[in-house]
């Protein structure tokens, strides 16, 4: 009897062993899958030119993603029609996790601006995680009779429609975020698209305002060149701690060109896991958030980027109806 124990033990524990296994096989595919990604290249559609702001943190990310899980993240410029071009291209890639998307703000604010886009950004695009935001300021030419943001609005509501607010054109983010503050300080301005850059003319006073990108304003604050009211953000920035929130006088105001990952409609759980905990590493890296600072981003939770697409798409609707904003 007891030569035969230790062949019982050995079958027991196989059994045990077999029934542990078969308990966890539903498991093995997706877990595998996340394990093999990225088998080959994959790409990062970027809807802004090369040197942009965007693609500066693009090209950042995808060094990272490179060096971290061994394969090439390779940026793609897709420049055009307002960033619906780039975020098309990804739409109608496979969902594999090969082709992803650097959202930016203007996805959000196109969801209501364009009335027949071939693909709807909030159901064909999934969020994968967030990165950051690129804070805005309001910025006035020196000359103008308004040091602080309740003289500015005191100065419009005494001459209304005589104050050109410049943008980069019709539905971007500067014309926005200016059409957020004239409804929320109860403020009528005459809006100037431009195609190309407006701070010349801003310096050169044919225009009063803009509602600009931190990193492209700084030299023109710091050269006296034009005046700082205020910042977008929803607090001070560290870069300039004496420059008030538009929030402080206009409590609920906040403007941020933010950015992330979208992959197609049907992308695995488990690759998306995946991503988001490789950008949650991104974010933390020292180096990386130095590099951030010094480009102008403001870091954001990767984790909770649905919820904030979904939120960001609301406000900007609003903003888009009662403005009456159209493109050309």
């Amino acid at each position: 009897m007891a030569a035969d124990m230790p062949q019982m033990r050995f079958t027991r524990r196989s059994f045990i062993n077999f029934a542990a296994s078969a308990l966890t096989l539903p498991a093995l595919p997706g877990v595998a899958k996340a394990q093999s990604y990225p088998a080959r290249p994959v790409r990062v559609i970027v809807s802004l030119g090369a040197g942009t702001g965007p693609d500066i943190v693009a090209r950042l990310l995808a060094q990272w993603l490179s060096e971290r899980l061994g394969q090439a993240f390779i940026v793609e410029n897709r420049p055009g029609a307002g960033s619906n071009l780039a975020t098309e291209t990804v739409v109608r890639a496979p969902p594999d996790g090969y082709s992803l998307l650097l959202a930016i703000a203007s996805n959000a604010i196109n969801v209501s601006l364009y009335d027949h886009l071939n693909f709807n950004f909030v159901r064909d695009i999934t969020p994968v995680a967030g990165i950051g935001g690129i804070p805005f300021i309001m910025l006035v030419n020196p000359s103008f009779p308004a040091t602080t943001v309740p003289e500015f609005i005191a100065y419009a509501k005494a001459h209304p429609g005589k104050i050109n607010m410049a943008s980069v054109g019709n539905g971007t983010a500067p014309h926005v975020y200016g059409e957020l503050f004239c409804e929320m300080a109860g403020i009528d301005m005459v809006h100037v698209p431009y195609r190309g850059n407006p701070l010349p003319d801003l310096v050169a006073g044919q225009v009063q305002v803009y509602f600009g990108p931190v990193p492209s304003s700084v030299g023109f604050i710091r050269a006296g060149k034009l005046r700082a009211l205020a910042v977008t953000t929803a607090r001070r920035l560290e870069l300039f701690p004496d420059i008030p929130a538009v929030a402080e006088f206009l409590p609920g105001y906040e403007a941020i060109a933010w950015q992330g990952i979208g992959a197609p409609k049907g992308i695995s759980a488990e690759i998306i896991e995946k991503l988001n905990s490789e950008v949650g590493g991104f974010l933390a890296d020292a180096k990386i958030k130095a590099r951030l600072a010094d480009i102008g981003v403001v870091p954001m939770a990767p984790a909770a980027f649905r919820q904030f697409i979904a939120a960001e798409t609301r406000k900007w609707g609003k903003v888009v109806k009662v403005a009456n904003i159209r493109v050309d």
